[in-house]
């Protein structure tokens, strides 16, 4: 009999210890690490053709939001990995789980909100201008009324340029496409964000245009997760704090803007 129950109790004791041991994989192989010797991955997407924020630089990414998306992932303990898509890919790839988090000079709209979560606002830009041909005789968005106004696909800038009168909006893939339309005489003249213009015309676009008028519509930079992502959403926010109060946001700042204001 005690033969019996020494067999039974070491049998519990092997059940036990093999449940506990599948318990452990099964939980191990929850996250995005692949193993345990290997790191876990923030998978960042972004549409890299907006300088200063992100663009390419010989065969590299660069940019602002690409070196802050990367510090904040590792202050999150995650290894950031890159991916490059079209402005308008961005949510369906976030959707479906091709990338976990948006860093690419998002504004947090009521319409983008219905789709996605967005992060404490994490760079607050200074609103959209216009950019028209050197010789124009425009001094303001105003006197664009009834012009050929082009925009890139999926900006907020689409809204700002349908708001002049009877204005010919078109949409085009990239920033750098909407000075390539200006000097080809397709469009009159380009809005879009205040930053990347001050940018293009300084690398030297600014010898056949130029900025019109004040900038309009300033609203903040976010990142955007998935709805059911709050803790990583929470996680990154809390990290970005944690850089402003450590120095490092303001030494990426001024690396791509110049001294930060204080």
């Amino acid at each position: 009999m005690f033969s019996s129950l020494k067999k039974f109790a070491s049998k519990k004791v092997v059940l036990t210890l093999t449940a506990a041991l599948l318990t452990a994989g099964l939980i191990a192989g929850c996250g995005s690490t692949g193993g345990d010797n290997q790191e876990k991955v923030l998978k960042v997407g972004a549409e890299t053709t907006f300088p200063p924020f992100e663009f390419t630089e010989g065969d590299k990414y660069v940019g602002f939001d690409i070196d802050l998306a990367d510090a904040v992932a590792k202050k999150m303990g995650y290894k950031m990995q890159f991916k490059s898509m079209g402005f308008d890919a961005l949510i369906p790839a976030l959707q479906s789980k091709d990338i976990d988090m948006i860093a690419s000079g998002l504004s947090a709209t009521p319409e983008r909100e219905k789709a996605v979560l967005f992060s404490n606002p994490y760079f607050e830009k200074g609103g959209f201008v216009a950019i028209v041909k050197k010789d124009d005789t425009a001094t303001s968005m105003n006197d664009l009324a009834g012009k050929r106004i082009v925009v890139q696909i999926g900006s907020v800038a689409l809204d700002v340029a349908e708001k002049i009168p009877n204005a010919q909006v078109k949409s085009v893939d990239s920033n750098s496409q909407l000075f390539n339309e200006l000097k080809a005489g397709t469009a009159d003249a380009s809005v879009l964000d205040n930053a990347v213009a001050l940018y293009y015309l300084k690398q030297g676009a600014d010898a056949d245009t130029k900025i019109i008028g004040e900038p309009v519509d300033p609203e903040p930079f976010v990142w955007a997760f998935r709805k059911d992502d709050k803790q990583l959403k929470e996680q990154a926010d809390k990290a970005l704090a944690d850089l402003k109060a450590d120095g490092t946001y303001d030494k990426i700042y001024e690396k791509w803007f110049g001294p930060a204001k204080k």
